[in-house]
């Protein structure tokens, strides 16, 4: 028996604590063991993936395996803000398309090249990009955890 096809589709409002709890997943199983207790404390009391989701749900787009929803994706104009797969269903193509997905709707929309931003510590990502053909634009300090990060910058052309 084949597994289930990975179905994407528009995010609805019910979706809502799947994508929280995607949310709360990646952030414990690639940022927390980074992070200092400070910055780890902050995410936590800050509310940050409700306020996220309530925000920008609108935007996102999920996948889906028999119903259940595995990871989304979000891009604005050029840009891919997230893409988030929880770890338990990591390694079976998740990623791969909604990455694909994403600059799909990207090129629909005449946009020359994708950009998206990783953290250096998180080589997993990074192999990822690099095999999806994006490559390094430019390094910097991530403003965003307070916790000495640098910023890796990754951009792909889209029209050939």
């Amino acid at each position: 028996m084949s597994p289930d096809p990975i179905t994407i589709r528009p995010w609805r409002l019910d979706d809502f604590d799947a994508v929280k709890a995607i949310l709360d997943d990646t952030f414990a199983s690639t940022w927390l063991p980074q992070l200092t207790p400070e910055a780890a404390r902050g995410y936590c009391e800050s509310g940050e993936p409700v306020g996220y989701i309530d925000e920008m749900g609108p935007e996102f787009f999920v996948a889906e395996i028999g119903g259940e929803v595995v990871g989304m994706v979000h891009w604005q104009h050029d840009f891919v803000q997230a893409l988030h797969v929880p770890a338990a269903h990591r390694r079976k193509g998740i990623a791969r398309a909604l990455m694909a997905f994403a600059e799909a709707g990207m090129r629909a929309d005449g946009i020359e090249r994708a950009r998206l931003e990783t953290d250096t510590f998180n080589t997993a990502s990074q192999g990822f990009y690099l095999a999806l053909g994006y490559r390094e634009a430019d390094r910097y300090p991530d403003l965003e955890w307070h916790s000495g990060f640098t910023t890796i910058l990754y951009v792909k052309p889209l029209l050939s």
